[in-house]
């Protein structure tokens, strides 16, 4: 039998436990498709902090979704058995602990055949995300949506923020050569070369400018092929879209995506071995309304709608 979201015709929608789509809480992720996993995290964050409470908040938002999904026809509890393994317990005094602690915990649940999505937290959990996904698939794929490319060599002289999230995949080896695609890039900078780290590298860098006016569909179809059968992971950085639909989020840049240009990246997504993603940088206290953590929480539903189905 495979769980169901708690339906709002059984328990009213304000009601219940607070987990993501009102899904069981499991100790561990053994015999599961799908997981959605808590990162609360802001301490690797160079602005505006608030992270930390994101996955609350999404999970909290995530109540007014159901199980179908209208604009695409997913239908994914009817093929996957999904819960949500709840939060890792992050330290809020250390960084590099809690890192490590996310590493860990993804290292855990990866001993079974379950493909994980995560829910930050600030961009500094996807780095240990990565590492515990190369080592179960090897170099991997990566589609990542955001205002900022997050490939500094440093801030204030750490290795380990949310901007030097992607260099540091790179330079461990956790990334597929040919195979990354950073899209939604923006905003002010330090001079003009600030992408071209990611150019040399052979990313493909597609800014905000590039997607404005446009549906993204076709986009999506050259991303497809590009990754091809390489294992892919998703990282979905809410302030890729623009404030105007996402306010809540510690480095807003104008000019970014819509809502619409989002769900069509990720259905884009249909047809490639997504073996894992995330969302992350959801700031409730800048949130005012609660739109930034539903939208975040769409889009976690619909990248639950595109992963593979499993082998049985």
């Amino acid at each position: 039998m495979l769980n169901q979201p708690l339906s709002g015709n059984a328990m009213p929608r304000f009601g219940g436990v607070a987990s993501m789509m009102r899904l069981p809480l499991p100790d561990s992720a053994a015999g599961l498709d799908a997981a959605f996993i808590g990162l609360p995290l802001d301490i690797g964050t160079s602005n505006r902090s608030g992270t930390r409470f994101g996955p609350r908040e999404i999970r909290s938002q995530s109540a007014l979704l159901r199980p179908y999904n209208l604009g695409s026809g997913a239908a994914p509890f009817e093929r996957l058995q999904v819960a949500d393994l709840g939060d890792v317990a992050t330290n809020p005094y250390n960084l590099a602990d809690s890192v490590a602690r996310i590493e860990a915990a993804y290292d855990l649940a990866l001993r079974h055949p379950v493909r994980l999505l995560g829910m930050g937290g600030d961009h500094t959990v996807t780095l240990p995300a990565l590492r515990a996904l190369a080592r179960k698939h090897g170099p991997l794929g990566l589609v990542h949506v955001d205002a900022h490319a997050d490939v500094n060599d440093e801030m204030f002289g750490e290795k380990i923020a949310h901007g030097t999230t992607f260099r540091r995949a790179w330079e461990e080896g956790l990334l597929a050569e040919g195979r990354v695609v950073q899209i939604g890039l923006r905003g002010s900078g330090y001079g003009a070369a600030d992408f071209d780290w990611s150019r040399q590298r052979g990313f493909r860098v597609v800014t905000a400018e590039q997607c404005w006016h446009r549906s993204l569909g076709p986009l999506m179809a050259e991303v497809r092929a590009q990754m091809g059968k390489t294992p892919v992971y998703l990282s979905f950085d809410i302030d890729g879209i623009d404030p105007a639909f996402a306010p809540g989020t510690g480095t807003p840049e104008v000019g970014g995506l819509s809502s619409m240009q989002a769900l069509e990246i990720v259905r884009g997504c249909r047809g490639l071995d997504l073996v894992g993603g995330d969302l992350v940088e959801v700031s409730p206290p800048y949130d005012a309304s609660g739109n930034t953590a539903l939208l975040g929480a769409n889009l976690l539903f619909e990248m639950l709608c595109v992963l593979p189905a499993p082998a049985r």
